[in-house]
């Protein structure tokens, strides 16, 4: 087995096994994880919309919004199921284990910040650049060990630099998308947060 295989299983199995252990924990109310679910579809569909455009797609944007909103584990689970589901029409391979993690991080940690993300724009726009230039270098990683069977300083750098293009168009496409959605998304799920007591 080559190596990025082996290292491919054992992140999905260590971030799945966190966050279950984690839901686990707490109560989960249905409404919840039909949210869950329903945010987590959108995001998929907004990825086929866009298929056309690489790297360009209000993917990140919704599931950053959902962990803003819905917190830790929704965060986590509408980026992972969101590259996992997505990927059945995109192609399955040891990649994807990398874009569960990666989008499935940018949705925890946006619900850690949620306060502070809702209260100021100019923070949303910064995370949203960060969660760009993290979602490259992350799957820089993978592009690393496919290209070297192995880790490599100078490979993950190469990595980086060839990926530069693809960096600013992740970043561009969070901050666009996220100004585009923040608000009426943000209107309705806190309405239906209040009204269902989620």
């Amino acid at each position: 087995m080559r190596l990025y295989y082996a290292i491919s299983i054992l992140i999905a199995l260590g971030a799945l096994i966190l966050v279950l252990a984690r839901l686990d924990k707490r109560k989960t109310n249905v409404r919840r994880i039909v949210l869950i679910a329903v945010m987590t579809a959108l995001s998929i569909v907004s990825r086929f919309i866009f298929a056309a455009v690489p790297a360009f797609k209000p993917m990140a944007a919704i599931i950053v919004l959902t962990g803003m909103y819905l917190g830790f584990e929704a965060g986590f689970m509408c980026g992972a199921l969101t590259a996992f589901l997505s990927n059945f029409y995109f192609g399955q391979g040891p990649w994807t284990p990398f874009q569960m993690v990666a989008f499935g991080a940018i949705g925890a940690t946006a619900a850690i910040l949620a306060t502070q993300l809702k209260k100021r724009r100019f923070l949303l726009i910064i995370y949203a650049i960060i969660a760009g230039i993290f979602y490259s270098f992350f799957m820089d990683i993978w592009t690393m060990l496919w290209a070297n069977n192995g880790l490599s300083g100078e490979g993950y750098i190469a990595a980086i630099i060839s990926a530069v293009p693809y960096t600013i168009l992740y970043a561009a496409s969070n901050v666009v998308f996220l100004l585009l959605l923040e608000k009426p998304f943000g209107k309705r799920l806190g309405r239906i947060i209040h009204k269902y007591r989620i």
